[in-house]
């Protein structure tokens, strides 16, 4: 069974941070084999990997974002069979005062100008792509690493042409879009073995 990976990058990002340790990192490099054997094992059978997406969106005005995008296209996307995208979050105009519908430009306390961005793209190039594999038969197995209920109309969609979506998630966040799954994995029992 043919299987891949899609990765909500900020989703996980901040599950781990909510619950290891500050010095706890990562290992990218891990992640994609553990994922595979952990699929496995809820399918009853051995998945042929065919790949991992990683959806990241940045500031193109922050200097963290820059150290970010580098690691990103950098090292992460060498890794074998990652490819990486990359969404740029884009500015939104300012809040609205729900009374007289008049724009708030900087914050009435202090003075700064109140900037917000928003990160339109992620979650629709994930579904987008992993409708775009089971449609080309690329795809019979999706395992979605995210915690975001905005995935449950495709998860849905795919489910119902057949398709099964194991949801990798930090419980007990998540648990919409893991019961609307075939099956989870609860990524807090990986994360000795996900760790760098």
């Amino acid at each position: 069974m043919k299987a891949h990976i899609f990765i909500d990058f900020w989703n996980l990002q901040l599950s781990v941070i909510s619950v290891a340790t500050s010095s706890y990192r990562l290992d990218w490099q891990k992640i994609s084999p553990w994922l595979i054997t952990q699929a496995s094992n809820a399918v009853g059978r051995a998945l042929s990997f065919e790949g991992t997406h990683v959806y990241m969106s940045y500031s193109p005005n922050s200097k963290k974002d820059a150290g970010l995008r580098d690691f990103a296209t950098n090292v992460l996307s060498r890794f074998p069979g990652v490819q990486v995208s990359l969404v740029e979050r884009k500015a939104q105009s300012a809040p609205i005062c729900p009374t007289c519908h008049q724009p708030i430009a900087s914050c009435p306390h202090c003075g700064n100008a109140i900037t917000r961005t928003v990160e339109k793209g992620v979650d629709s190039a994930i579904v987008t792509d992993m409708v775009k594999f089971a449609w080309e038969g690329a795809l019979e197995v999706a395992i979605l690493v995210s915690s975001d209920r905005d995935f449950i109309p495709a998860v849905h969609m795919l489910t119902a042409k057949g398709f099964k979506v194991i949801n990798a998630h930090f419980p007990p966040t998540g648990m919409n879009l893991a019961g609307e799954c075939w099956a989870s994995i609860d990524v807090r029992k990986g994360l000795t073995d996900l760790a760098r």
